[in-house]
């Protein structure tokens, strides 16, 4: 199979060349995988609405040696959560933490509902403080990583660092509100 559809939500781009985007994408078939979106950058480029950061799209792509983006349409642009400094704030550190904690290529079908869930819960709930603990906790279950004799824990931050081996830059902005 050379080229799919899928569902997919944005969790991480970066500039790639003058007028590409390497986008980190978690889908709902593939799990967490890396693409290449040529030609985004470009003024008239009509997917490049459809790949914003946090952005709940189907996505057409084709495999080569880098996959390619080949078609996007929207689902959900989370506009409500994004206009939120706090719950923005919020989806990024939901977007780190998938980053850091999920090999690529490992289809889970439980996290993407996980994901789609909590950041519709973000955009619609007013107290959005006891949804990311629930999201750490939960996440960490599924992947195999919560203790199981623990019911609650601590310091979930530095938990979580010694998982991914390194700092969770998003989680300062929490600290803000």
């Amino acid at each position: 199979m050379r080229s799919y559809k899928t569902e997919a939500i944005v969790i991480k781009r970066k500039n790639y060349g003058e007028a590409d985007r390497i986008l980190t994408v978690f889908t709902k078939n593939k799990g967490k995988i890396s693409i290449i979106a040529k030609g985004v950058r470009k003024i008239n480029s009509r997917r490049s609405s459809h790949i914003e950061l946090l952005n709940h799209s189907v996505i057409g792509v084709y495999e080569g040696k880098m996959p390619i983006l080949t078609e996007a349409e929207t689902l959900s642009h989370y506009t409500v959560l994004k206009s939120d400094l706090k719950k923005a704030g919020m989806a990024f550190y939901i977007c780190e933490l998938v980053d850091g904690l999920l090999a690529e290529h490992q289809e889970n079908r439980a996290v993407f509902s996980l994901i789609q869930n909590t950041l519709f819960k973000l955009e619609n709930e007013e107290d959005c403080k006891a949804l990311i603990g629930k999201f750490e906790q939960e996440l960490l279950s599924l992947l195999g990583f919560w203790p199981r004799e623990v019911a609650f824990i601590e310091d979930s931050d530095r938990f979580i660092e010694d998982i991914i081996e390194r700092k969770i830059k998003s989680k300062r902005i929490l600290q803000l509100f």
